[in-house]
């Protein structure tokens, strides 16, 4: 019989999901269990989201498989593919890092290659890894450049800039009312109006503009 490292019989957990709600999943299901029996071990728990696409990186079921792996309640996971741990690379490093954080292993029964019970499987992922990181360089870099050249056209990139009617503002303060009042009173950020203002101030000699003749 199979055994962890601290000679005791593996404790399985199954993991399983589909997309859509008229799918079934009892055939993904029926096959890990025959997979664990074959090789004796037993299967402790099972987890599901039925439903739920893949890339969404949180799911009732994926988020307890990976508390209770933290709390040791079993030693493999055993998935029918890993497209169904995750649609993304990083999503599916990110699951398998705290299951090898957590003394846990990993397996695939449809992808031989990926596991984290073997040398071969444990090469295997660590390409995987490289490539997800290649992956993400290339995106940022993209992201970078097409930022950059939106800025170099005069576009505004990141958060929408708010209309703050400025004149307002300045009436207030004025009066003496606290920017901290000011900024509740036109519902926005304190740090975005003293940034707006201060914007202003910067491009004209008279924040309110000129006096109309």
């Amino acid at each position: 019989m199979p055994t962890n490292r601290n000679s005791k019989p593996v404790r399985v957990a199954l993991y399983a999901r589909v997309s859509t709600t008229d799918q079934n999943i009892d055939v993904q299901l029926t096959e890990l269990r025959a997979l664990a029996s074959a090789r004796g071990t037993t299967v402790v728990t099972e987890y599901t989201d039925v439903g739920i696409s893949g890339v969404k990186a949180s799911r009732p079921g994926l988020d307890r498989m990976l508390l209770d792996a933290a709390a040791g309640k079993f030693d493999l996971l055993l998935v029918w593919k890993i497209d169904r741990v995750g649609r993304s690379l990083v999503n599916l490093l990110q699951v398998i890092e705290k299951l090898t954080d957590a003394g846990v292993g990993f397996e695939s029964a449809h992808d031989p290659g990926i596991s984290t019970t073997s040398v071969t499987g444990t090469l295997m992922l660590s390409i995987i890894g490289a490539f997800a990181a290649y992956e993400r360089s290339l995106l940022i870099e993209r992201t970078r450049a097409g930022v950059a050249l939106a800025k170099a056209n005069g576009k505004h990139c990141g958060r929408p800039r708010n209309d703050l009617d400025l004149r307002a503002a300045r009436i207030l303060l004025g009066q003496g009312v606290s920017v901290r009042q000011v900024a509740s009173m036109l519902s926005v950020p304190r740090g975005t109006l003293q940034r707006r203002l201060a914007e202003v101030d910067q491009k004209s000699p008279s924040a309110d503009g000129p006096e109309p003749r």
